[in-house]
């Protein structure tokens, strides 16, 4: 990260600045254009897309710039003179962005699943990177993703700041010690899998968030998403469905009780595994558990304050979201490097019933008051045809489901002509072979 602020000077200092589109215009991403426009140097935020146009233009005011200096624009042609004249530019028409000359970066802002894909996709095909806060797309379609950005020669790649992405930079560290990552964790303040959109309104209400969003962090589905991201991204597995996540009093110091929370035998024994914990404190915030192998670096491990071994804690205190994402489109338009990347679907997140579930109904959102998301690995989840809790939106159940029961393919008719379908087939095909 030390480079990063050097080169961003140095691109604001030869007039050659990065210049970023955004889809999304929600309370991520006005934080983003907050953080872009009046605090990093070497970087532009030139449009926002949004399906409602007004949202996005609250972007740009919220952070000072004048309403009469925003141009609305609906077509290729008005867009490039915004971007030639270096006025900032809205449009509910997300593709023309991906589309446009004058744009090096798209940051994918959006949460969801299916419109995520198409708006990475498109990028892509037009020889942008992708930035992405959106932990649902790739945990669902990440690994054919990195395929197609790989053929079209850019990154696809998630973001600092989120959870998955100060995991992985913290993994990264460590394993550059030569210290053994054997479990990455997360640490949380709540887990509910039963909470809706209705009981967690309020809360959502006092932070200017939305429900769904807020429901899928405390039912557990947001959870599960960015442990199956850092899985995927290093090889990693979950010990069980679910993870262990052990809840302890809320408070608790993590390094007082990390060292006995998960099973020794689940952390040494094979590729490590992603998990969480729920209640200690700092959170929120990430945390590396590793090994190492050598007596004299078990030594001085010792000597600096990590403790005998066999398990060493590393951890991160916070994570700050929003104010790391130039950091990551920084790495991908100026080095080439991705924060995170799928290299194999190693975990999953599938689709449990909420509350009984009918026949004939059709699922809703993530988030929502229908299903929560579960981590499962890959190839469980592959041989028990379960269906990911990413694709989950819009299918229509052929049976009755029971409170907590697992849905499969076989349960659900897919909406028809999806990418995300199309997207996900591809994967499945590639790394599993037809079915």
């Amino acid at each position: 990260m030390i480079l990063i602020d050097t080169a961003l000077e140095r691109a604001e200092a030869e007039g050659r600045p990065i210049r970023v589109g955004m889809v999304g215009a929600g309370f991520m991403a006005r934080g983003i254009a907050l953080q872009i426009i009046r605090y990093t140097r070497g970087m532009r935020l030139v449009a926002i897309a949004n399906r409602t146009l007004d949202r996005a233009v609250q972007a740009y005011t919220e952070a000072d710039v004048p309403d009469e200096a925003i141009r609305r624009v609906d077509s290729p042609t008005a867009l490039a003179a915004a971007l030639e004249a270096g006025a900032p530019a809205v449009t509910d028409d997300a593709l023309l962005l991906c589309a446009a000359d004058g744009i090096d970066v798209i940051l994918e802002v959006t949460g969801a699943v299916e419109f995520g894909a198409q708006v990475a996709l498109a990028a892509m095909r037009h020889g942008k990177h992708v930035v992405t806060m959106n932990a649902e797309l790739d945990g669902t379609l990440g690994t054919i993703l990195q395929v197609y950005a790989r053929r079209h020669g850019v990154i696809f790649t998630l973001s600092d700041g989120d959870q998955p992405g100060v995991t992985m930079n913290l993994y990264r560290f460590v394993r550059g010690l030569g210290v053994k990552p054997v479990l990455c964790g997360n640490i949380k303040g709540l887990h509910d899998p039963y909470r809706n959109p209705t009981t967690q309104a309020n809360f959502a209400r006092q932070w200017g968030q939305n429900p769904y969003m807020v429901t899928s962090f405390a039912d557990g589905t947001k959870i599960s998403f960015e442990q199956a991201v850092v899985a995927n991204a290093t090889g990693m597995r979950v010990a069980r469905r679910g993870m262990f996540g052990p809840t302890v009093p809320s408070g608790t110091p993590l390094a007082d009780v990390v060292h006995d929370l998960y099973p020794l035998e689940a952390l040494l024994e094979g590729p490590g595994i992603v998990d969480y914990v729920v209640g200690a404190t700092p959170g929120p915030g990430v945390f590396v558990l590793g090994t190492h192998d050598h007596p004299r670096m078990q030594h001085y491990l010792n000597l600096y304050k990590l403790g005998k071994g066999p398990l060493y804690l590393f951890y991160t205190p916070y994570h700050l979201c929003h104010f790391e994402v130039p950091n990551s489109v920084a790495r991908a338009a100026l080095f080439g490097d991705t924060v995170l990347a799928a290299v194999r679907p190693t975990v999953e997140v599938i689709t449990a019933a909420k509350t009984d579930l009918r026949a004939g109904q059709t699922i809703d959102g993530l988030g929502g008051y229908m299903t929560y998301g579960l981590a499962e690995n890959a190839d469980v989840a592959h041989a028990e045809n379960l269906l990911p809790i990413g694709l989950a939106e819009g299918c229509v159940l052929r049976r009755d489901i029971p409170k907590d029961g697992i849905i499969t393919y076989a349960d659900v008719s897919l909406p028809s002509g999806r990418l995300s379908d199309q997207l996900r087939a591809e994967q499945d095909a590639m790394v599993w072979g037809e079915r």
